[in-house]
């Protein structure tokens, strides 16, 4: 008895722990933001970009993957608009080494989150989509990496 209630509590204890299943669970979905909207976001998350990694120079040159969607287009074109020089053919030269930049837009609760992300620095913002755009729904959020 004495060595039966330490073991009854720890396994009490250890319940606790277990998960039911191993997938995560999200309620973000992919979305298609076209039109004024892409321009809109893409627009302000490149300016947020160049205040986080420096403006553009000789030596600035951002690699993207290509993609034919539109917020690609008008964050490629934003980026350009910003002085950046922008590959997304993936052919780099020898003596150019460039920031490679990822981005997402999903869907979150009826707004769009954008993500853009360096190796050295991530950016998310919530924005409300408009048929004349869009606008920040939330504060800009920054992580730096080191």
């Amino acid at each position: 008895m004495r060595k039966l209630l330490p073991f009854v509590i720890a396994a009490a204890l250890l319940t606790g722990c277990q998960t039911s299943d191993d997938a995560m669970t999200t309620s973000s979905t992919p979305v298609a933001v076209t039109g004024p909207a892409a321009s809109a976001i893409a627009g302000d998350m490149a300016s947020r970009l160049a205040e986080q990694i420096g403006p553009a120079g000789t030596a600035t040159t951002i690699k993207m993957d290509k993609d034919i969607s539109e917020f690609a287009t008008a964050l490629e074109a934003a980026l350009k608009g910003w002085g950046y020089t922008v590959i997304t053919d993936g052919k780099v030269a020898k003596d150019i080494k460039p920031v490679e930049l990822a981005y997402a837009i999903d869907g979150f609760d009826g707004q769009v989150l954008a993500r853009l992300s360096t190796p050295s620095i991530a950016l998310s913002r919530a924005y409300t989509t408009t048929a004349a755009g869009a606008v920040p729904a939330s504060p800009l959020s920054v992580m730096q990496r080191n």
